[in-house]
């Protein structure tokens, strides 16, 4: 769990600190306050990763030349500094850290969002960086396998754009691209198969009617990606870039065997969204043995009161839970919550 989180020139916050509750946590203010950059924080602090921005950059407090994150989950300090100049740099308990092995076994995250309705009518692109976000935090060679697959691949596309001259270098990239790739889809598979029953789950218990979701995953090159690759050889010289692989996969998902993305309602989409999201807080803690912080963003006000309902018993009582919305007017019960708002830029108790 977070204890405490300090933020320094992180979006909209010159300064800010927030100690949250270990169990409900329930921060309501207006919009454009900060809420979503808070939980933004959170989320950077202990997975090193942005769900609203592709590049930490983004994050810095306009005028600013970085930002600082220095938070605590138990006994243990994490520190994550970035800069345009030096870059991120990270600190485990005030140790320099070379690499980020170690300090993302500290921290586990599930984060919701409003945009999570783009996992199933939105590209693939969504659904990947979904499995990526939730592989990373159960298998430890993950992030180290995707990095080499996108060094790999970008190199490749390099040479194909430069021409069908270039053949013999871009035969040295192969091997990289086909051990991390195949490490990928196994990993992904896997994953797949395992949240698919807990997505049919959570889709029964947030949906008052009954329905019956699919998961699963499509690869863009069969069984076979070694195979694949070769076979593609002239396709890739026309296109120049590299067309089948784990950055083309997908993940199919059903509703009522039908396409989710095109048969099912706007409501049907958000609920089988939010049934990914526990899924994956579900999986992230039957893999590390411990429960995410689950991070709420504002997602209620899309809800019908039914699926609210749903939504919030569907939360684990064990777990760490920060939730933001304008306001909690609708919401009748909640038992014990710690209430937070942001004023003029502060984190308060309320």
């Amino acid at each position: 769990m977070l204890d405490s989180l300090v933020l320094h020139d992180f979006r909209c916050f010159l300064r800010a600190e927030f100690r949250p509750a270990p169990g409900l946590n329930l921060l309501s203010a207006p919009n454009a306050s900060g809420k979503s950059s808070l939980l933004e924080g959170v989320c950077v602090a202990l997975r090193l990763q942005s769900p609203r921005a592709g590049v930490l950059g983004e994050a810095v407090r306009r005028e600013a030349g970085g930002f600082s994150l220095v938070g605590r989950c138990g006994d243990r300090e994490l520190a994550c500094h970035y800069s345009a100049e030096e870059g991120r740099q990270l600190k485990l308990d005030g140790v320099a850290q070379r690499k980020s092995d170690e300090y993302l076994r500290v921290g586990l995250v599930a984060f919701f969002s409003n945009e999570d309705i783009d996992l199933v009518r939105g590209s693939s692109s969504k659904r990947r960086r979904f499995l990526d976000f939730l592989a990373s935090q159960c298998e430890a060679g993950y992030l180290k396998n995707l990095r080499a697959y996108e060094r790999a691949l970008r190199s490749r596309n390099f040479l194909l754009k430069e021409g069908p001259h270039r053949g013999r270098e871009l035969a040295a990239y192969d091997g990289p691209l086909l051990s991390a790739g195949e490490y990928l889809v196994r990993v992904r598979r896997e994953l797949s198969a395992e949240l698919a029953p807990l997505v049919a789950k959570h889709v029964a218990a947030i949906s008052p009617r009954r329905e019956v979701s699919g998961l699963h995953y499509e690869c863009s090159g069969g069984d076979d990606l070694a195979s694949a690759l070769a076979a593609s050889a002239s396709e890739e010289r026309r296109l120049r870039q590299t067309v089948v692989g784990p950055h083309r996969d997908d993940v199919r998902l059903e509703l009522d065997g039908a396409a989710a993305a095109t048969f099912a309602s706007e409501g049907q989409q958000r609920t089988l969204a939010l049934a990914l999201r526990l899924a994956q807080a579900e999986l992230i803690r039957a893999r590390r043995g411990s429960p995410p912080v689950y991070l709420l963003d504002d997602i209620f006000g899309e809800l019908d009161t039914e699926r609210r309902r749903r939504l919030l018993h569907a939360l684990p009582g064990d777990a760490q839970r920060i939730l933001t919305t304008t306001n909690w007017q609708w919401l009748e019960e909640t038992g014990e919550a710690a209430n937070w708002t942001i004023r003029e830029g502060r984190v308060e108790a309320v």
